[in-house]
């Protein structure tokens, strides 16, 4: 999750479009029979600390709160039934939701995913992917991941975590809910570990008995905190208490670093065994712990869900057998009602390159960082085939009882789909029909200087001026010699990588470069495509490229946000003659839209520019995107998961040009700062997304 950094340079002043700112009770109905989706929603209180996220809480504001008739309801109406149409922030409204978010009360509309999968199957991957797109389009998505919450619960000597919390009565009757997260990652930083007020402890069994000191609340990961913000907090030196739940660093008890075979060792005083052994189904502690993290987790999914506003909420964990997945069904629908939307999601790997490839990945996790690579990578392997042994993967059980999932196989190579239902379910799908894990670059600029920006009018369709085509001729250079040097670096790479990999090799193989091309691992140049908006300043920008090199294309979707009656005013013109607009903008630039014929806003660039990213997701080619201000701010927040409230005021000048290279751990992200000296870029580093504090 990217955060901007307050900016106060002042940013230019003209702009085409811009924004205007100065700155249950439980059926007794059989399981079987409680399956299909999706009506009222009924809580238990479990309590584990709070599962992790890697993704931002929202920001926007809610959709006035309208909780769920309950079924014992005077009022309630058991032939009632609502229907679950789309929502579509900025597109639709009504009145129990007049931003357009999913109503509290509508809980048919909303979605669990449940992951499926062995170990290194790119489930984690996947869901990361999923979570940034829904968030994109302003659908609260969160991850609640239960490996990061297991190493945590396992980091102290051999703990059992009791799922009641002795206060969740009491604090549900005077809340109505167990927890209340946090909207934005630094937010939560400092509740956990600075508030003064914390919740009554988890009650915590040591071989049986109660903990000799109470784990709180501050000894838990925050609910959204990513796992290298996780991994520098809790390998600071702490003055926590003996059972505190500490974050696996396996180090022994003087500081060094502990083997993969002592790691769990009872003659160490150290965290409880996470190595292959701590997955063996024979270890019945460790079985009882990893299950009691996965139901706690999985509460306070559907506390976000029921109670905190979320829309889509992510159990990510490996869910293999079956029997965990009846369980996952049961407390679902004991605490939601059969109304909520359930949507299976399993990734496998056949492809040998590719799963190779995710286990090397694993190497710089956090349960092998630092280990031996050799000894690192043989253990996991071990690991993966005691999941093996108990893995039923999905299929008849589920058909049988009219469960909707989907299967990935080899990350999207084939897709595999069954009773998909809702809206939300099927936006999912959709997007996970459309991405890959071709290496590739995607870049994104601002066309260049146009005369609408020498003369500070917004909107308008004016050519660009004499800077702005020395800047096009440079982008045209510096393009070419960036694409050349890309493909030198990956046929290199692709040398260097070795399958089956030699000792210590930790160098993941490239699926792409391993199995296209000649038998020497060769691989054709990539196409490039160069995608302009429909206004002449983006295809001027454009119109040195060779389209003999490069596939050129027109789109409309690009376009820059439409001003309505304020097309063609500069910002003071605007604020003399529309000031009540003006000031509407500027209290809420995110969901305002001009007024008149044409008017836009962010939320509607934002849709339009679906099928845009749905493209770069599906394509295996470089692109670059040659657009305008708001245009490139909204495909910035996608690419580097923004918050939703730093979208509009998102810092892109007039000659910046931004690099995004997807990755299987995120998104690489480079900039560079056209410099009119040399007429050339100038790579930025350390470069950070700002907030512009002006229009």
């Amino acid at each position: 999750m990217s955060h901007l950094v307050p900016h106060s340079e002042t940013a230019p002043t003209s702009e085409e479009g811009e924004a205007i700112v100065d700155c249950k009770a439980s059926s007794s109905r059989p399981f079987e029979d409680n399956l299909l989706a999706p009506q009222q929603v009924y809580k238990q209180s479990t309590a584990l600390g709070s599962a992790l996220t890697d993704t931002p809480a929202s920001t926007a504001p809610s959709s006035p709160r309208i909780p769920p008739r309950r079924q014992d309801s005077v009022s309630h109406n058991p032939s009632r039934s609502r229907p679950t149409t789309l929502d579509i922030p900025g597109l639709t409204k009504s009145k129990v939701s007049p931003d357009g978010r999913i109503a509290q009360r509508d809980v048919g509309s909303k979605l669990v995913i449940v992951m499926v999968g062995l170990p290194a199957r790119g489930k984690s991957y996947i869901t990361k992917k999923i979570t940034r797109y829904l968030n994109w389009l302003q659908h609260d998505t969160r991850i609640f991941n239960v490996g990061e919450r297991r190493r945590v619960a396992a980091g102290a000597p051999y703990l059992s975590v009791q799922l009641t919390n002795p206060s969740d009565e009491k604090s549900k009757n005077e809340t109505g809910s167990r927890h209340t997260t946090a909207t934005s990652l630094n937010d939560i930083w400092k509740h956990d570990t600075h508030s003064d007020i914390q919740p009554a402890p988890t009650t915590i069994l040591v071989n049986g008995e109660p903990a000799s000191e109470p784990v709180t609340h501050d000894m838990l990961p925050s609910p959204a905190l990513n796992p290298q913000e996780l991994e520098d907090h809790y390998s600071q030196p702490s003055s926590a208490p003996a059972n505190s739940l500490n974050v696996l660093t396996n180090l022994d008890t003087t500081g060094n670093k502990a083997s993969l075979s002592e790691i769990g060792d009872p003659s160490k005083a150290g965290a409880m065994d996470q190595s292959a052994h701590f997955f063996d189904p024979n270890n019945t502690k460790a079985a009882q712990l990893r299950e009691e993290v996965a139901m706690a987790t999985l509460d306070d999914l559907l506390d976000y869900i029921l109670d905190q506003g979320g829309s889509v909420g992510i159990f990510d964990a490996t869910n293999s057998t079956l029997e965990r997945r009846k369980r996952i069904m049961e407390k679902i629908r004991q605490r939601a009602g059969p109304e909520l939307g359930v949507l299976f999601l399993e990734s496998l790997c056949i492809d040998e390159n590719l799963l190779e490839s995710n286990m090397r990945l694993k190497l710089s996790g956090p349960d092998y960082k630092d280990q031996n690579p050799v000894a690192a990578l043989d253990d996991f392997k071990k690991r993966v085939a005691l999941y093996e042994e108990k893995y039923i993967p999905l299929g008849d059980y589920e058909e049988r009882n009219n469960m909707p999932y989907v299967q990935m196989i080899d990350v999207g190579r084939k897709v595999v789909s069954h009773q998909i239902r809702g809206f939300l379910s099927a936006q999912t799908v959709y997007y996970l029909l459309n991405f890959n894990l071709s290496p590739r670059q995607i870049w994104i600029t601002r066309h260049g200087e146009s005369f609408d920006n020498v003369n500070g009018k917004i909107g308008g369709d004016s050519e660009l001026s004499e800077v702005g085509h020395l800047y096009a001729k440079a982008l045209t250079r510096f393009i070419k010699h960036e694409r050349k040097a890309w493909d030198v670096r990956q046929r290199d790479k692709a040398l260097s990588t070795h399958f089956p990999p030699l000792p210590g090799d930790t160098t993941p193989p490239n699926p792409e470069y391993s199995s296209q091309g000649d038998d020497k691992g060769g691989h054709d140049t990539k196409s490039f495509c160069v995608w302009t908006s429909m206004l002449k300043r983006s295809v001027q920008t454009a119109q040195y490229f060779d389209e003999e090199d490069f596939d050129i294309k027109q789109m409309k979707m690009l376009d820059e946000l439409n001003a309505g009656t304020m097309e063609g005013l500069t910002y003071e013109e605007i604020k003399i003659k529309y000031l009540p607009e003006y000031e509407l903008r500027k209290h809420d630039k995110l969901h305002y839209r001009y007024p008149g014929a044409g008017g836009e806003g962010y939320l509607d660039i934002i849709n339009r520019l679906r099928a845009v990213i749905v493209e770069v997701e599906r394509m295996t080619d470089h692109v670059l995107l040659v657009g305008h201000r708001s245009v490139a701010r909204v495909l910035l927040a996608y690419f580097k998961g923004l918050q939703r409230d730093d979208v509009a005021d998102l810092d892109v000048p007039l000659g910046m040009l931004y690099m995004l290279e997807p990755k299987p751990y995120g998104v690489d992200f480079k900039a560079y700062r056209y410099n009119t000296k040399t007429d050339w870029f100038d790579h930025v580093p350390n470069y950070q997304l700002r907030r512009q504090t002006s229009h």
